[in-house]
This record gives C-alpha cells, sequence and structure tokens, in this order.
C-alpha cells in the first residue's frame, strides 16, 4: 500500500471538507492504481497529506466511498461501534410502540456508506447498495448475530437492470440466507399496530416500505368516515391503514395482480373484509380515466409511484409522469379533499417536485394548497453534509 497512491482533485477535496462521503469518477481517480473492489485505501490531497479511509469499488461512478476522514482500521471492533450506535439511536429516539420492523442501518445516516440493515420481527435483511462491501459482509454478519438478537440473516441481493425486470419477478428468489435459520413463507411482522405479511426469501422488495411508515400513522388520523382511493397500491399497506382506521371504502389500484392479492392477505389478518373494499388491477392512469368516466369521487386520493415503473403495462417516470397523473386525479376528488403524494425518487428534490404538482393543478386550472410536507422516519437518518439522504417526498395539498 506504500508504493500505491490514491489522490484526489481539490473538488474531492473540497467535498470531503464538508463532510460528503462519496467520490465521483474523474480524471484523478482514472489515474489510481490497480485495486480490488472492497479494499481499505488512504485517499490523500497532491501534497500526500491523508483525508480519509475509503472503501474501493474501481468499476463504479461511486468509484469510493469514505468510511472515516482520518485513519482507521476496517475489523470487528469497528463495525461492532456502528452497528451500537446505530441500535441506541434507534432505542433513543424511535417509538416501537406496535412495531416490529424497522431500519436498523441506514447507509451514510450510519456511517456505513453503501449498505442497509432492516429488521423484519426476528430476521434480520442486510441489502449492500455498493460491492465494495461484499468481502466484508461474512464479518458484518458476525457483529450482527453477535449485537443483534436474530433467528436468520439474510441478503437481498440488488440487480443491476431492475428497470427491465417485470413485477412479476416476485417468483425469483433475490435473497440468500447468511446466518441462522429460514424463514418459510411469509412472515407476519407489526407496524403501528397493525399486521402486515413480508417475503424474505423471494421477489424484489419484501413487500413493505419501512420508510412509509410515520405516513401511514399520519393518515391513520386522517381517513375517518372517508372514501379514499389508493393508487400504486403495491401490497396495500396503505390501504389496510386506511380500512383498520375507519375509512369507509378504500380503492386500491395496481398494475400488478399478485401484489392486489397480497394486499387482500394483509386486509384479511387485520380482521378486515376485503370485499367490503375494491382492488382494481390496471395502469393507474387508464384506471383515473375509467372512474372519472363513471363519475366517481374520493375524499383522499394517495399516489406513492415507484422511481420507474418495473412493468410493461405502466411505464411511469417521477420527471413529466407524476404532473400527469396529478392531473388525471384531481377531478376525482372531491372539493375540500386531500391530495397525497409521494416520490422516492433520489434525485428530483423537494423543490422540483414540487413543481411537478404544480404542472399537474394547472393542466386541470385547479386550486392546490399544501398543508403538510413530510419525509422518511427517525430510522431513516442521513448526515447533513449529506443531503443525497433525504430523499422521501410526502406532500399533503388540499383541493380548493
Amino acid at each position: 500500500m506504500k508504493d500505491r497512491h490514491f489522490i484526489v482533485g481539490p473538488e474531492t477535496a473540497r467535498m470531503f471538507e464538508l463532510g460528503h462521503p462519496w467520490v465521483l469518477t474523474d480524471r484523478y481517480t482514472r489515474r489510481w492504481p490497480q485495486a480490488r473492489p472492497g479494499e481499505l485505501v488512504p485517499l490523500t490531497d497532491e501534497q500526500g497529506k491523508l483525508l480519509a479511509m475509503a472503501l474501493l469499488e474501481p468499476s463504479a461512478h461511486v468509484v469510493a466511498r469514505v468510511l472515516e476522514f482520518g485513519p482507521m482500521k476496517l475489523d470487528k471492533e469497528w463495525l461492532r461501534s456502528k452497528v451500537v450506535r446505530a441500535r441506541q439511536l434507534r432505542e433513543r429516539h424511535l417509538d416501537l410502540s406496535g412495531t416490529t420492523a424497522y431500519r436498523l442501518i441506514n447507509g451514510e445516516g450510519d456511517g456505513l456508506p453503501g449498505l442497509t440493515v432492516d429488521r423484519y420481527g426476528d430476521y434480520l435483511m442486510v441489502q449492500l447498495y455498493a460491492e465494495s462491501w461484499s468481502p466484508h459482509l461474512p464479518m458484518l454478519v458476525q457483529v450482527l448475530e453477535k449485537e443483534c438478537q436474530t433467528k436468520g440473516i439474510y441478503e437481498k441481493r440488488r440487480p443491476q437492470k431492475t428497470r427491465e425486470l417485470e413485477a412479476v419477478s416476485e417468483n425469483k428468489k433475490f435473497s440468500r440466507l447468511l446466518a441462522g435459520s429460514a424463514c418459510r413463507g411469509r412472515l407476519q411482522v407489526q407496524e403501528n399496530g397493525l399486521e402486515f405479511l413480508v417475503e424474505l426469501e423471494e421477489g424484489l422488495n419484501t413487500g413493505l416500505f419501512l420508510d412509509q411508515r410515520a405516513n401511514r400513522r399520519d393518515l391513520m388520523g386522517r381517513v375517518a368516515g372517508k372514501n379514499v382511493l389508493n393508487l400504486f397500491a403495491y401490497t396495500g399497506a396503505f390501504s389496510v391503514a386506511a380500512a383498520c382506521s375507519g375509512a369507509t371504502r378504500v380503492t386500491s389500484v395496481d398494475a400488478s395482480g399478485y401484489y392486489l392479492k397480497w394486499a387482500e392477505e394483509n386486509f384479511s389478518i387485520n380482521r378486515q373484509n376485503p370485499r367490503r373494499h375494491e382492488f382494481i388491477v390496471d395502469d393507474c392512469l387508464k384506471a383515473l380515466r375509467q372512474l372519472q368516466g363513471q363519475g366517481r369521487q374520493f375524499d383522499i386520493i394517495l399516489m406513492d409511484p415507484p422511481s420507474f415503473s418495473t412493468t410493461k403495462k405502466s411505464r411511469f417516470t417521477t420527471r413529466g409522469g407524476t404532473s400527469d397523473l396529478v392531473a388525471a386525479a384531481l377531478p376525482l376528488l372531491a372539493d375540500g379533499g386531500l391530495l397525497i403524494t409521494s416520490s422516492n425518487h433520489q434525485k428530483v428534490d423537494l423543490a422540483d417536485y414540487l413543481k411537478e404538482l404544480r404542472r399537474g393543478a394547472l393542466q386541470q386550472q385547479c386550486d392546490l394548497r399544501v398543508v403538510r410536507v413530510m419525509g422518511q422516519p427517525e430510522d431513516f437518518p442521513f448526515p447533513l453534509t449529506f443531503p443525497e439522504g433525504r430523499y422521501l417526498k410526502y406532500v399533503m395539498a388540499v383541493k380548493g
């Protein structure tokens, strides 16, 4: 290592001064010596001053992720300190009453850039957003086993070409058991006192997006006696929250019949009769047109689309697609009704997202007044020095 120099340019050095943990490929990094993915290397300025220790991923756009802005050794004790600190943050600042599913480690927000760990009841789910963590995964698992009571630890792999995968890929295995005993079939977990089924072994996702927990809790206080439309319903977490909190009728729309069947199961385990509600398998824009043709009206319309569509039926993108969705939904929203829109697209900031909502409202010449803006809950922390970590945008606006 003494003969190899990993020099960063002045722009990267400036970002380090601001506390940003990423090194992007540039003319300096392209001159770095050959290295294996996952190597921990010292990053220096042109004068040879040590600036940071980082994990390398030579073939990625984010070519290195900083673990410490100073000397360090990546060993069990260092990892343990990060895991303990993350666990303590949640114990001190997170209300887990009635909840057994939450994020334990949130990448950069917990000093472990490029990886997350979620807890689902007695199981942990690791996801690597950077292959540089792969060589260190066995050590991480050993630390998690020792520091966290668990029946088993899974890794859910993140395929590179998610955009090209079908939503019906739920039949494919994207997980592997790293330690402990396997969880056969769907696992029942709690969130806000409600029950949900998650899938740890199959599918691209587990079936419950943990970063919306606080937003679902907020919704539960707004729906009593209301007629609710949930677009991109997925496995129905928002729909269940509404039905269990007194909504008179919940209409759930999703392009995947498989996920809506899952949603019906979530209704049933919460003692809600799915037949008292409505489930529509269709493209959301098409369904909106059909519902408008039927003269339907809703008190609350919720839309939480993916960053991009994963089905052939529906090609949705946050930029442009959000305004079209808002424009299509507004004729179905009663005057004084609540439009709730959400996006997890990291590259679209809140100001640009609000512009999308404005475009949709202007298409319909409709007055929308924002009454609340929310984001991710306490178990999804992000450093002030890493604005990319604030990705979730959840906006409530009143019509008229």
